[in-house]
């Protein structure tokens, strides 16, 4: 009864989309130096759970839908555009740093999710 429910899938989903964003943000600091360097992001958590959820369409049996966790692992990593320093590096510190404190902000929502959602399941079944 309780296996499938979408909001726990979700919520998983968006602190999987937070954590690889967060490698992304983590490889442009690492190379902040490095001639050439491009910076890169990915797509926005909205964005790639449509995609790859299947939340507009459902299955009605095992062949009919592609399985969604195959098209997630994709998030589209993509240069961004920025000011390029002498060096061809286009990475900018300042802008990196704002993206990891959203990245953390979405990581810490995808948890309140998760928890509020086991809160509401626990009182439903009388475990409060």
């Amino acid at each position: 009864m309780f296996e499938n429910l979408e909001i726990f899938k979700m919520a998983g989903d968006m602190a999987r989309h937070a954590v690889t964003r967060q490698e992304v943000i983590a490889k442009n600091i690492a190379n902040a130096d490095t001639p050439e360097y491009r910076a890169k992001d990915i797509a926005s958590f909205a964005r790639t759970y449509e995609q790859a959820s299947g939340t507009t369409m459902r299955a009605t049996r095992a062949a009919h839908i592609l399985d969604p966790k195959d098209a997630a692992a994709d998030y589209g990593v993509f240069e961004t555009s920025g000011a390029t320093s002498p060096n061809g590096n286009t990475v900018s510190l300042e802008t990196e740093m704002m993206k990891s404190s959203q990245v953390r902000h979405e990581h810490d929502l995808a948890l309140a999710i998760y928890k509020s959602s086991m809160n509401i399941l626990r009182t439903s079944i009388g475990r409060a």
